[in-house]
């Protein structure tokens, strides 16, 4: 299937690791010139060597904090016009209501949250002065599965699903598509990281993160292209007919339904 992406220009947030590397990588692998923010200026400086090493195309890095006040315009400026823009950048951290405290939740959200609706903001407008664009929000099944020892992420990925939404249901008349994608547990170090806190949580060890992978569908995270792939599709022209959808990649995790 021809994609037809060859010279787009894509802006990626929290390119610099993980699920958004992985974005990078296949966007350049059909033709997509890149931007690439991230506050780790040594991974962003590897990946874009990387890039350019296989793939013919432009990688601009913009290495800074879009927390910080006025950042998401700075990053906007420096930038310019693109094609698509993935929201990527975040992580909220996990546990239980009294495990985050109001610090930690504000600042998880003012990077996620906020900065999904702030770049959103600026670059629908920049999309809208051309009656084209494509804005993806990685957000997370988290907002699907109501867990308590992820009370924060979940809190915060359900409002970016329902924003994804509001923003995407009229979005075609400016000639722009909004889409969400919710990964599930996904093969990144954040998992991991994630898990061995679970795991020391519930099981009293962090080495003993393994057996909580056994429960997750096929005994196995998702492998990160499984989610760039369907990233850059819902991107690409063959996707063109949606907008304010969420598309959700957990195995089906947040399809369970039982009472047993």
């Amino acid at each position: 299937m021809q994609l037809e992406l060859g010279g787009k220009t894509a802006l990626i947030t929290g390119a610099s690791q993980g699920i958004g590397e992985g974005i990078a990588k296949a966007f350049a692998d059909e033709g997509v010139n890149l931007h690439l923010t991230a506050r780790n200026i040594d991974n962003l400086e590897r990946i874009k060597s990387e890039i350019e090493g296989i793939s013919d195309v432009t990688v601009m890095l913009h290495p800074l904090d879009i927390t910080q006040s006025g950042g998401c315009a700075e990053l906007a400026e420096q930038v310019g016009d693109v094609d698509i823009l993935v929201n990527n950048a975040g992580a909220i951290p996990s546990g239980n209501l009294f495990d985050i405290d109001e610090a930690a939740w504000r600042q998880g959200w003012e990077l996620k949250v906020m900065g999904y609706i702030n770049m959103c903001r600026l670059f629908y407008a920049k999309m809208k002065s051309k009656s084209e664009g494509v804005i993806i929000n990685n957000i997370g099944n988290g907002g699907e599965v109501f867990d308590p020892e992820y009370i924060a992420g979940t809190t915060g990925n359900a409002s970016l699903m329902a924003f994804t939404r509001a923003l995407g249901g009229s979005s075609l008349k400016d000639g722009i598509r909004v889409m969400g994608v919710n990964p599930g547990p996904v093969k990144t170090e954040r998992i991991i990281t994630m898990l061995k806190k679970r795991a020391l949580s519930l099981l009293g060890e962090e080495s003993r993160y393994m057996e909580l992978v056994e429960s997750f569908p096929m005994g196995r995270p998702a492998h990160v292209d499984e989610v760039t792939s369907l990233i850059v599709f819902l991107a690409s022209s063959r996707a063109g007919y949606s907008t304010g959808s969420i598309y959700t990649v957990d195995g089906g995790i947040s399809s369970r339904r039982s009472i047993g």
